[in-house]
């Protein structure tokens, strides 16, 4: 879908798919005007989610979300055919691949691949997704691991061997995270989804919006969010948060991926996702 080089993108647009210099350049343009519900919702949990999911895409089919009620296991979709790539969301497959090439070679992560593990997911650092990524295998590792977890709508790019064109939807999202939380998959030990679980609640602050919203001190959130620049094709931005929440009543697992102007743009849209999920899921299960 894109020619730009991985060089390139890294160097032009402030290491877009990682973290902190995006940040810091989202804060410096203040929060953007986005389409907001301005007033709560009635009716049902699907319902409501519903009408608040259509005011914010405000017609964007590029906008995706699922979300998977833990108390319940109901589940809610909104545009769940929608498929793009992850950016720096695949962080805990890249992570998950190395835990199962180093059991292949008979132990576990080393004191240096655990520290790039916990770079790659609490910082979101391109450099050790990098190093991991080779060392698992790149492209026919994360393909076999999708396939192993059920994760049939994620994939490489045949043509870039860069975790960060892979592609994937909500629901593969949303099935990983859970099978990360709760273990008892042949894909992964439950050793290796706990600790990539927990990678994914020491996520830092700046890097915490999306599902990761609202912040309580009584809510518990693991999550990885990915942001990439597209400047070879459309130069939009892919957006995308997913994990789980849990706290005041609520346990649920969403993803949503969404793909906007401008990365701060993609920031509030998610995290807008994020806060109504939480409220609405307060009400009600699905």
């Amino acid at each position: 879908m894109n020619t730009i080089s991985r060089r390139s993108l890294l160097t032009s647009v402030a290491v877009a798919s990682g973290g902190l210099a995006v940040s810091a350049l989202a804060a410096c343009t203040g929060t953007p005007n986005i389409p907001r519900p301005t007033a709560s919702p009635g009716g049902t949990i699907p319902a409501q989610l519903d009408e608040v999911m259509r005011i914010i895409a405000n017609g964007n089919p590029e906008f995706g979300v699922w979300v998977e009620d833990n108390r319940t296991g109901g589940v809610y979709s909104f545009n769940p055919d929608y498929t793009s790539q992850s950016a720096s969301m695949a962080k805990p497959m890249i992570v998950s691949m190395a835990q199962r090439k180093a059991a292949a070679d008979g132990g576990e992560l080393s004191a240096e691949n655990a520290g790039l593990a916990r770079k790659a997911i609490t910082n979101s650092d391109n450099d050790a997704a990098d190093a991991l990524w080779a060392y698992a295998g790149g492209r026919p590792a994360y393909d076999a691991l999708a396939k192993d977890l059920g994760m049939t709508q994620t994939h490489s790019d045949p043509a870039k061997d860069f975790w960060s064109w892979t592609w994937t939807n909500p629901m593969d999202q949303v099935l990983l995270a859970k099978t990360l939380a709760k273990g008892g998959s042949k894909a992964l030990t439950d050793a290796q989804c706990a600790f990539t679980w927990d990678l994914m609640g020491q996520v830092q602050d700046d890097q915490t919006w999306g599902i990761g919203q609202p912040k309580s001190a009584g809510v518990a959130t693991h999550l990885k969010n990915g942001w990439v620049q597209f400047q070879s094709t459309d130069n939009l931005w892919a957006v995308n948060s997913m994990g789980g929440v849990e706290g005041e009543g609520r346990t649920y697992f969403a993803c949503v991926m969404t793909r906007t102007p401008d990365f701060a743009t993609g920031r509030e849209i998610t995290s807008e996702v994020g806060k109504w999920l939480f409220s609405i899921l307060g009400s009600g299960t699905l």
